[in-house]
Parts: C-alpha cells; sequence; structure tokens
C-alpha cells in the first residue's frame, strides 16, 4: 500500500482526485510493479458518499491523458464510492472483481485525510480475507500458498468474461512473488481461519460445513461472473469517457496508422468504429503490399 511511486504518478493522481472529489486513489497493474510510465496506467478513484447512489453497474470507467514534463502520461480509471468498494472487498456483493485484483499489489498513491486512508487500507485488507478463505475453499485440504492461490485466480479468470492464456494465474504470482510471500497466513488467520503449518504447507482447518458454505457463497457469483462482466463491457461502450482518444492511442501503437480524434468520433466512438476499422484495413493492405 505505501510502495514508492513515480512523482509523475502522484500527480496524475492528485489531478484525478481533485476533478472527481475523490477520497482517494488507488495505482495498481503492472506499471506500478515495473515503475514505468509506458503505456496506460491503472488507477481507481474512490468517491465519498453511501453505496446506495452508486449506479447499478460500476465502476464508471473513463481513459485520461496528461502533460508532465515532456512525457504525455496516459490512464485508465475506474471511479466508484469507497463504502461500495469496501462491500465488494469483503464478499458482500456479487461482484468477482474487487477482491480477486486487489488481493494483488495496488498503492494509496493520495488520500485526502487519514479517515480516508484507513478506510481503503480497511477495504484491500477485506480484499485479502475474502480471498484467502476462497483459496482454500477452493483448493486441496493441504497445501502451499502458492497452490492456493493459484487455485484461486485459475478459478476467478474462469468466472470472467475475458480472454487470458492459459497459466495467467502463475504470471500472478511470479511477478508478484514478494507480495504473496507470507500474505496467505496473515489474511486466514485476520479472518478468522484457523490452519496448522508444517514448513511452506499449510493445512487450513475448515469444518465441511464452513467450507461448504464458503463454496455455495462462489457458486452464486460465478455463475453471475460472466453476465456482470458483460453488463460492463456493454455499459463501457456506450459511456467510457475519452474512448475514441484512448482507440486511436492503441490503434497508432499497434499498427503505426495515426488516427484523427474527430468530434463525430469522440462524440459517437461506437458509430464512428466502422470507418475506423475500414481505414485501418486499407492501411494493412498497404503494408502487405
Amino acid at each position: 500500500m505505501n510502495a514508492p511511486v513515480d512523482p509523475a504518478v502522484s500527480d496524475f493522481a492528485q489531478a484525478l482526485a481533485r476533478d472527481a472529489g475523490a477520497l482517494a486513489v488507488l495505482f495498481y497493474g503492472s506499471n506500478l510493479r515495473t515503475g514505468s510510465l509506458e503505456g496506460v496506467l491503472d488507477f481507481y478513484v474512490l468517491l465519498p458518499g453511501s453505496g446506495d447512489d452508486e449506479p447499478a453497474i460500476w465502476p464508471r470507467v473513463s481513459y485520461h491523458e496528461r502533460e508532465f514534463g515532456d512525457v504525455t502520461l496516459r490512464a485508465k480509471v475506474a471511479i466508484m464510492r469507497l463504502e461500495t468498494f469496501s462491500k465488494a472487498a469483503s464478499g458482500e456483493l456479487w461482484d468477482t472483481t474487487i477482491w480477486a485484483r486487489f488481493v494483488q499489489p495496488c498503492a494509496l498513491v493520495w488520500r485526502r485525510d487519514e479517515a480516508a486512508a484507513q478506510g481503503v487500507i480497511s477495504g484491500v485488507a477485506g480484499a485479502a480475507m475474502t480471498a484467502a478463505r476462497l483459496a482454500v475453499a477452493l483448493g486441496p485440504l493441504q497445501a502451499t500458498a502458492e497452490e492456493y492461490w493459484r487455485a484461486l485466480f485459475r478459478a476467478t479468470y474462469k468466472a470472467e468474461f475475458r480472454v487470458e492464456k492459459p497459466g495467467r494465474e502463475n504470471d500472478i504470482l511470479g511477478v508478484n512473488a514478494e507480495h504473496f510471500a507470507g500474505l496467505l497466513p496473515l489474511a486466514l488467520d485476520a479472518g478468522g481461519v484457523p490452519f496448522e503449518a508444517d514448513g511452506e504447507r499449510l493445512t487450513p482447518q475448515l469444518a465441511p460445513s464452513a467450507r461448504e458454505q464458503i463454496l455455495t457463497w462462489w457458486a452464486k457469483r460465478q455463475r453471475l461472473g460472466k453476465p456482470l462482466n458483460v453488463a460492463r463491457l456493454l455499459k463501457a461502450s456506450a459511456t467510457f469517457e475519452g474512448a475514441a482518444r484512448y482507440a486511436a492511442w492503441k490503434i497508432e501503437r499497434h499498427t503505426g496508422m495515426a488516427v484523427e480524434v474527430t468530434p463525430f468520433r469522440e462524440r459517437f466512438p461506437i458509430l464512428a468504429a466502422p470507418g475506423v476499422l475500414l481505414s485501418l484495413w486499407r492501411h494493412q493492405q498497404k503494408q502487405r503490399r
């Protein structure tokens, strides 16, 4: 949570917080691990207010660019209320993404005050406890922490509507080995799940009824995982602020074809998509000649 970040990231987070009237901003993803400013930075902007005021489909996603010296920073920003974030992290809601994402490394790069900071820390701790309970319920009766985490991420990826190469869970554990080292016993202890340790192997002391309760909880969320992801994608296709600029940057980065972001494309990115795709096809045909 207190990982050092580039001043450019902190500056970007502060600007996002100011514009949104936020309580706190979390930074996560591969750029947190590598320290790189290339590509797209990932932020969660957490707002004040009641979860009752949250849209039915959250978070709201937008794309932002910001100049920092002679560097153009790009960011994908998810916005939701801290109260909703905390409930989702603790497993109270139907969501399958928040606790699975934030058991992984993140950094609290901006907070309005200490109370906000404590609220975010509590939420992230809740994500670790939720993930740990499910990990040991999904895994064997005895295993290493890494084997339990692998079972967790394998299951959550299958539940989501996303394209991930086989073995993605191994990548997560490999690049974040320091983060996950010792995390499972701490999270189990904090979540009230007793266990025995024999070297690196753990034996969670879950009663059959407790395991069944956790797996029933997961089965309900697993069934809703893909439909909920589809609903979020559909909403994002219509409400993703800055979608045209984000798509233009991605196309130029991956194909070398510059895309002009006209007022029409900015306002109606879906209607403009066929024309852009046709231009991209023609560009690729020329490149092959």
